[in-house]
């Protein structure tokens, strides 16, 4: 009788390890992608402060004139959600896909007075206010808060390279005689350089200007900072 009892409740638990078992692998192996879901969706979902030596990085200050002959500093974007790039009018590469993205930035936000863009030529031998103005028409630009900035080359190139760390760099041995990164970066309304995080927690830093998803994630970051 003990013999057929042990047989008896052996066939239940492999009857119940046969139904039961596989459900439950399952569900835990759902529950993980949810989990992980989850957290790459918070991970992307928090802007992230670019931190240097302890200390959340932000705008240096720069005076520089527009394509209006106006002088513009750093100060003129205070409570602003603003948008940096470095190119120049006669760039024969990079620029125009930059500028043709950054005016898709410009048609969904150049309406809201609490948003700007700052383009600093790296080429200001050539682009005069005059010239950069021009190049705004061309371009279709509207907005009264996108400045085009020339000035001294020393302070673009101290603003690009050491500022922002965005390489710049005049070479004649390379088309249109300068060498640039298209990188488009975001600056909060006090000033501080922000950004989205990574699936790993990391800020991404930098938005690639030629690239149509990285656009559509600048904006959505645009939006979750003008709310802040």
């Amino acid at each position: 009788m003990k013999n057929k009892s042990y047989i008896g409740i052996s066939f239940i638990i492999l009857l119940f390890g046969i139904y039961a078992v596989p459900r439950i692998v399952e569900k835990v192996k759902k529950q993980g992608v949810a989990d992980e879901s989850r957290m790459n969706k918070v991970a992307n979902d928090a802007m992230a402060y670019l931190v240097i030596n302890d200390e959340p990085k932000k705008m240096p200050g720069f005076t520089f004139m527009n394509q209006d002959s106006l002088t513009i500093t750093e100060a003129d974007y205070n409570g602003k959600v603003y948008v940096a790039e470095f190119f120049f009018t006669s760039c024969p590469s990079i620029c125009p896909i930059m500028n043709r993205n950054m005016l898709k930035v410009e048609k969904e936000f150049g309406g809201n007075e609490n948003f700007g863009i700052a383009s600093f030529t790296i080429d200001p031998t050539n682009d005069t206010p005059m010239v950069l103005k021009k190049y705004a028409e061309e371009y279709g630009v509207t907005s009264l808060n996108w400045h085009m900035l020339t000035g001294d080359i020393d302070d673009i190139y101290e603003l690009s390279n050491k500022g922002l760390n965005i390489f710049t760099e005049i070479n004649p041995e390379v088309a249109g005689g300068f060498e640039h990164q298209g990188y488009f970066a975001l600056i909060d309304k006090k000033g501080f350089l922000r950004s989205r995080k990574d699936k790993n927690g990391n800020p991404i830093v930098y938005y690639l200007g030629t690239e149509e998803d990285q656009i559509k994630l600048l904006k959505e970051d645009i939006a979750k900072l003008l709310k802040e």
